[in-house]
């Protein structure tokens, strides 16, 4: 997986209503509030109930001064690129440079057909994006007169310009693989969107825009990589609230190369915390894994199936090598019950000898009705809760797996301090106490949220429960106490100097305490939850 070092840039898309004409246009204004970097709107000439996105991205870009705009995706069948061409130039001149273009090959063709326009095959909508790119660029030079024998937009002497004030890009829809390896050929960046490219389905989407950058010579980084999100649907993408999504955009970004992430949403607050929460804190996380390449070697494939398992709501056992977790109920067991959200099972075996807590007379809540059943939009919730576990999982593999690289001294800081050798001790400490460091902030920020949002609002939606709410907040802080402890080993590590034997035992033995803590007790919580939030919700 890649990291192609771009800027990170956050953005919305606004739907342009015919029905409330000036709703797209306000939110514009908000996004800009915000300080997002993009706004768009989809470009469907044939359907009546969108106002015409062009004229929309004009009325956008007049009222508003820093944020940029653009088409996503203009519709290039009904939309010709000498005229595509001619318009983006202009509102780019108008808007000093704030206008970049989404381009696509076409869709829905009954509706483009019905409105004049033509029924392409992919073969001929490959071809034809080909075409128009080169237009597009032509004309944009601004120099002389544009000759080609294109099948389908042929021009004959076409005077080129306007030229835009700047290099407005040109960002392609791609799905299939011709037009994905066209994308790296050509264009300036990738622009999919989660119904159609889900983030399972990235990496082999970004390995054949590579294939295409590569083919025609150019680096796989001059394609911007970008991303329509779509939250809270079934199969949505990024899973979980607001507070949620910066780890999961971060490791997009870290581990497949995505660089900007457009935000479906009207809302002025949602735009708010998108823009003033979300890109801040996931942009640090990013710029933290960029400080330190070694961990980013390090890392395994877990964190893109965690991923993939957050955008799919599964749940499912950590993988090695963390203890061998019993074998959850198959998914066909859960025909006919009222919940399909399958907790996680419990460890089968323990790494340490120490305990917590006793593991034999927790708490249990209430026994589910069994006659009551639950729609899969009652469920989010609960899916969400097993998808943020599974992700405290699969870092936590992580974390054991430097453990093991930094105790046997083999984790090595990277070819920049390969002169260094005398100190990779340090160094790889270093480097383990900043990961350490990110990821028991990412677990106490879930359980402070649970804590302070969740387990409250389920107190008073059925105070059976407080007993096992009451025990989840203890096991917490008893958690928080490991971590504490691990950071006191890290330090210990890095005084005793190079070379030296640092308590090895000290640090293992808290990690496997640790490891045994969180799977018990995330196993635990789903298993006590699962039911109760699918009835009673989170109160977010």
């Amino acid at each position: 997986m890649t990291d192609y070092g771009h800027d990170l840039l956050f953005g919305t898309v606004l739907v342009p209503s015919s029905g409330q004409p000036h709703d797209a246009v306000a939110s514009a204004r908000s996004a800009e509030r915000a300080g997002l970097d993009l706004v768009s709107v989809p470009d469907h000439p044939y359907r009546p109930e969108f106002l015409d996105a062009w004229t929309v991205l004009a009325i956008m870009a007049a009222v508003t001064s820093r944020i940029r705009v653009f088409p996503n995706v203009a519709n290039l069948p009904l939309r010709p690129p000498a005229a595509l061409a001619r318009a983006a130039a202009s509102l780019d001149l108008l808007s000093g440079g704030r206008v970049e273009l989404g381009l696509g090959a076409g869709a829905y063709w009954d509706d483009i057909a019905a409105e004049g326009g033509p029924r392409r095959t992919p073969g001929e909508a490959l071809a034809a994006t080909r075409e128009a790119v080169e237009v597009l660029r032509a004309l944009w030079s601004g120099r002389g007169r544009v000759r080609s024998d294109g099948k389908h937009y042929a021009l004959d002497g076409a005077a080129a310009g306007p030229a835009p004030a700047h290099g407005i890009s040109v960002w392609i829809g791609a799905v299939g693989p011709r037009m994905l390896r066209l994308t790296g050929e050509l264009a300036d960046g990738w622009l999919p969107s989660v119904p159609h490219v889900p983030p399972a389905r990235l990496a082999a989407g970004q390995r054949l825009v590579d294939e295409g950058a590569a083919a025609a010579g150019r680096e796989p980084s001059a394609v911007r990589r970008l991303y329509n999100l779509s939250p809270g649907a079934e199969g949505g993408f990024p899973r979980g609230g607001p507070r949620d999504w910066p780890e999961q955009l971060a490791a997009l970004t870290v581990d497949v190369g995505i660089s900007a992430y457009l935000l479906p949403a009207h809302h002025p607050e949602l735009l708010r915390i998108f823009g003033e929460e979300v890109a801040p804190a996931t942009r640090a996380l990013v710029a933290a894994a960029r400080e330190r390449p070694t961990v980013a070697a390090a890392r395994s494939a877990a964190s893109v199936a965690a991923v993939a398992s957050v955008a799919s709501g599964a749940s499912g056992a950590a993988a090695d090598p963390l203890p061998q977790q019993r074998p959850a109920a198959v998914e066909s067991a859960t025909a006919g019950r009222s919940l399909f959200v399958e907790p996680t099972p419990a460890p089968a075996e323990w790494l340490s000898d120490e305990r917590l807590w006793d593991e034999e007379h927790r708490p249990t809540g209430p026994a589910p009705d069994p006659g009551r059943r639950y729609s899969r939009a009652r469920q989010a919730p609960a899916r969400n809760l097993v998808a943020a576990h599974d992700q405290l999982r699969a870092d936590l593999a992580r974390l054991r797996e430097i453990v093991d690289e930094v105790l046997a001294e083999t984790l090595d800081p990277g070819d920049a301090r390969s002169g260094l050798q005398e100190l990779s001790l340090r160094q790889n400490s270093w480097t383990l106490g900043a990961y350490c460091a990110s990821y028991c902030r990412i677990t106490t920020v879930h359980h402070t949220r649970e804590d302070q949002d969740l387990f409250p609002h389920l107190r008073r939606g059925d105070p059976r429960l407080a007993p096992v709410l009451d025990r989840l907040t203890e096991e917490h802080h008893a958690i928080h106490g490991v971590i504490e402890r691990i950071d006191r080993e890290l330090v210990a590590r890095i005084e005793a100097g190079p070379g030296a034997a640092a308590r090895p035992g000290g640090l293992r033995a808290a990690v496997d305490l640790l490891t045994d803590a969180l799977l018990s007790h995330l196993a635990y919580e789903e298993r006590e939850l699962v039911e109760p939030m699918a009835r009673l919700g989170t109160g977010w």
